[in-house]
């Protein structure tokens, strides 16, 4: 098993639950990238600060990234030794995430740093939901031109949930979490 997992799809397909779900089965670290790339009150780090962060955290032997953005997915791509790509249609995960966004926003659950959705940010400008529109496209020819290239890490490419599943069980049983 790689030590050093990148987990790539468009927004709302699930990554970073398929990230954490390959923690728990590996042991590896997970890094949940809107962590460290959201201040709170949706304020985004600034990208030169986002590259010193990741560049310093794939520099480690072991870990799972739930994304790379494109500001600095050029710094990941070098030391990742497997990208588990969600190439799942737009249906799905539009549909994911217009269900996260809106139970987010009538819950009020806070999301990475305490921020929460919001019916503004929902139908605003910077709408997560706006950005699906505005960056699947890019994204699934990102993965799939990484599938179709012999160079580079390996890419396994999932275009349902149960393939993703049925791989997820081939690694074992969850693993306790090191501390």
């Amino acid at each position: 098993m790689p030590d050093r997992i990148l987990v790539y799809g468009v927004t709302g397909s699930g990554k970073s639950t398929a990230a954490l779900a390959i923690g728990a089965r590996t042991g590896l670290p997970v890094t949940l990238v809107d962590e460290l790339t959201w201040l709170p009150g949706w304020v985004p780090v600034e990208q030169p600060v986002q590259r010193e962060v990741f560049t310093e955290i794939v520099a480690g032997e072991r870990w799972v990234l739930d994304s790379a953005y494109g500001a600095w997915v050029d710094v990941v791509l070098p030391r990742v030794q497997l990208v588990v790509g969600l190439d799942y249609p737009r249906w799905l995960s539009l549909g994911r995430l217009v269900r996260r966004t809106v139970t987010g926003a009538v819950t009020r659950e806070p999301r990475c740093n305490g921020n929460v959705e919001s019916w503004r940010n929902m139908l605003g400008r910077r709408s997560i939901i706006r950005w699906h529109f505005q960056s699947f496209a890019r994204k699934r020819t990102r993965m799939r031109a990484w599938a179709a290239s012999a160079d580079g890490p390996e890419v396994l490419l999932f275009r349902r949930p149960r393939e993703l599943e049925a791989w997820l069980a081939s690694l074992g049983d969850e693993r306790p979490v090191a501390e």
